[in-house]
């Protein structure tokens, strides 16, 4: 795997180059062809916090993570762990999908533990009537609920939307066509 490090209000010296390398390496062996994949990774402080952020976009599909710690060194630790276990928790989705084989740039021969498939179930639906609001209105009705996250039909767009809330406490929102 190739790597593309670089750090925002920090400046990224051997060691820390060398260990970003060396654990991020681990990952190789779900990739079928490690050598034509870059990860990109962002370090920047945050306060106290140091924050590593690592993208490795493979043919359509992209793993993100990000952690933040007051050490650097476990924020690395951190994110290259969340990285694997989101990999081999996925593996069987990944290879459920109907694809063409150069579509997915995994290397599915590795195993996975029952436990890691128990996880991430459907366990609840919901129907929803979509009352036209605006954004003002969906911020305030997804507060009142306590959710991360609330779908409305946006009465200016006419479109449903997503409204998020983001890990730097502002609101995103995704709006469809």
């Amino acid at each position: 795997m190739k790597f593309n490090i670089h750090g925002s209000k920090v400046k990224i010296t051997k060691p820390i180059k060398s260990y970003i390398e060396e654990k991020l390496g681990r990952l190789d062996k779900y990739f079928e062809n490690p050598d034509e994949i870059t990860a990109h990774v962002q370090v920047r402080i945050s306060g106290y916090d140091q924050i590593v952020e690592v993208t490795i976009p493979a043919k359509k599909i992209i793993l993100r993570r990000e952690e933040r710690d007051k050490d650097l060194y476990a924020a690395i630790d951190l994110v290259c762990d969340k990285l694997e276990r989101q990999i081999r928790k996925n593996k069987t989705r990944m290879s459920k999908k109907p694809a063409k084989p150069n579509l997915i740039d995994f290397d599915m021969s590795f195993e996975v533990d029952k436990q890691e498939l128990a996880d991430g179930k459907v366990v609840k639906r919901k129907k929803l009537d979509m009352k036209p609001m605006n954004e003002e209105e969906a911020i305030l009705q997804m507060e009142l609920l306590g959710h991360e996250f609330f779908v409305y039909k946006d009465s200016d767009l006419d479109h449903i939307c997503i409204l998020y809330k983001r890990k730097d406490g502002n609101y995103g929102v995704i709006e469809t066509n």
